[in-house]
């Protein structure tokens, strides 16, 4: 029987996602602009829609781009 080690989030669930902290979201953003799923993130479900609120919500306030149109 194998056993699987519990996957730890990357973020302290109790550290709330804030739209401003442009550097932690773009970690979770591909070179493109898209999000990273959670099966890559390695975050809860409840980190992931608030990850995703966040990095639309910058988006929208040009603190991110949309797409990047570098190369």
């Amino acid at each position: 029987m194998a056993y699987y080690r519990r996957r730890v989030s990357p973020i302290n669930p109790k550290d709330p996602i804030d739209y401003k902290d442009v550097d932690l979201l773009r970690k979770f953003v591909t070179e493109r602009g898209k999000i990273l799923p959670r099966r890559i993130t390695g975050l809860t479900a409840k980190q992931q829609r608030q990850l995703t609120r966040s990095i639309k919500q910058a988006r929208i306030l040009a603190l991110l781009p949309f797409i990047n149109r570098e190369g």
